[in-house]
C-alpha cells in the first residue's frame, strides 16, 4: 500500500496513477495519521510540505516519534526548494519537484522501496 498525502487532488492522482500500485490518496495529514495509528502501515509514503491543516513537517514529526512508523521511506512532492534542509532524519529517501518531476521519477521510487 502507498500513500499519497497532498491537497491538490488532480496532483495526488497524478501520483497515484504513476505508482501502479494499491494506493491510497490522502487530503490531509491528519486523515492519513489517523489511518496508520488503525494500523494501516503504507510501504511508502509521497508527501507534499504544504498542506491544510497541519504541514509535511508536522506529520514527519509525528511519524518519527513512533517506533513502527520512523522507518517508512518518505518522498517529499513540493514546489519548495528544501536544499538546504537535513530531510533524512525523518525518513526522507527523495525529493521529487513537482514542476519537474515526471511519472518514470515517481515509479522508481515505487519500484525501490515497495515489495
Amino acid at each position: 500500500m502507498i500513500f499519497v498525502i497532498d491537497d491538490d487532488i488532480t496532483m495526488a492522482e497524478c501520483i497515484a496513477k504513476a505508482c501502479k500500485k494499491k494506493t491510497r490518496i490522502f487530503a490531509n495529514a491528519i486523515d492519513a495519521m489517523e489511518k496508520i495509528s488503525n494500523g494501516e502501515i503504507p510501504e511508502i509514503i509521497f508527501l507534499d510540505i504544504l498542506l491544510d491543516g497541519p504541514d509535511g513537517f508536522t506529520f514527519l514529526n509525528e511519524l518519527i516519534s513512533y517506533s513502527d512508523t520512523a522507518k517508512i521511506p518518505i518522498v517529499i512532492v513540493s514546489s519548495l526548494d528544501l536544499s538546504d534542509y537535513d530531510l533524512s532524519v525523518y525518513g526522507v529517501v527523495g525529493v521529487l519537484d513537482k514542476t519537474t518531476m515526471l511519472p518514470k521519477d515517481i515509479a522508481n521510487y515505487v519500484e525501490e522501496y515497495c515489495r
